[in-house]
């Protein structure tokens, strides 16, 4: 268990990262790490899961749901870089005005600094260190 609290998370969000990675090699070992130690029961059910969020996403965007302000704002470069916003559905969110730009063009680098940094903090409590001793 890790700092999420959920029981072998290290295996199942490899898996998850591995599937939306399109590494056949990374998928092929996330898969097998979780067939290991959980069968493949979970692995059917974790691929489940996961195709299930995918295929809601994409329902998501079909509809046209429009992101909110202070999402559209913070994620300005990330839809630029993916190229989100040539999809129709795009048309549906409005545009910020002047001072919400402004905010999101100062706020942007800080919440990515802020993200790097949860990461990191987030790999050090999951990364496993030496086996505690027995009891004497």
């Amino acid at each position: 268990m890790d700092a999420s609290g959920v029981p072998h998370a290290d295996v199942l969000v490899a898996f998850a990262e591995a599937m939306v990675a399109a590494e056949p090699a990374q998928l092929d070992g996330a898969r097998e790490r979780l067939r290991s130690r959980l069968g493949w029961e979970v692995v059917v059910d974790t691929a489940a899961v996961a195709s299930n969020f995918e295929r809601m996403v994409r329902i998501a965007d079909s509809t046209g749901i429009a992101l909110d302000a202070p999402v559209e704002i913070l994620t300005r470069d990330i839809r630029a870089a993916l190229g989100v916003d040539r999809f129709g559905s795009a048309a549906n969110t409005p545009r910020p005005g002047r001072v919400a730009r402004m905010a999101g063009n100062v706020a942007r680098p800080l919440l990515r600094l802020l993200f790097l940094s949860l990461g990191r903090h987030a790999r050090r409590r999951t990364t496993p260190g030496p086996a505690p001793l027995p009891p004497s």
